[in-house]
């Protein structure tokens, strides 16, 4: 059985990649590692990741199209020690976030086990455009404007 589409409606054109990405993005959400994002300033967002454990060396973010990826992975230095418990383990991840189209990453850094990243939304740009409304008669270009028109 199909799941309806979430931009199915013939009101919503051309939304289809989004519809993918958000898929791809909910196939990620496995909660680790846990993170906030914040809102600093009126065009300006920040995550914050919690990664007790990894260094600098153990962190890598991209940006892939729309989608801000953020992957661990620590170096297995458990050779040779003997854990009575282990609790804290190795493991790698992969968290991505859908970025709005012209949202930047200004900076990342990483302070006491948390690896915060900025970001600056541009602001949005009012757009209006005239249409020409052309007229036809039985397929024949008609002369609008001194012009002819596409017939």
């Amino acid at each position: 059985m199909t799941r309806p589409s979430l931009f199915g409606s013939p009101l919503f054109l051309g939304f289809d990649h989004l519809e993918q990405m958000l898929d791809r993005v909910g196939k990620n959400a496995d909660g680790y590692p846990p993170y906030n994002i914040e809102q600093i300033g009126d065009n300006r967002l920040r995550i914050t990741l919690a990664v007790a454990g990894f260094s600098m060396d153990d962190l890598q973010i991209t940006q892939e199209d729309n989608q801000l990826v953020i992957r661990g992975r620590q170096k297995d230095d458990s050779e040779g020690r003997i854990f009575l418990h282990r609790g804290i383990a190795a493991r790698q991840f992969q968290r991505a976030f859908v970025l709005a189209e012209g949202i930047d990453v200004e900076s990342a850094w990483l302070d006491n086990g948390l690896l915060h990243v900025e970001l600056k939304r541009p602001l949005p740009e009012v757009r209006v455009k005239t249409i020409r409304i052309d007229t036809k008669t039985n397929g024949a270009a008609t002369i609008v404007e001194g012009r002819p028109e596409r017939g």
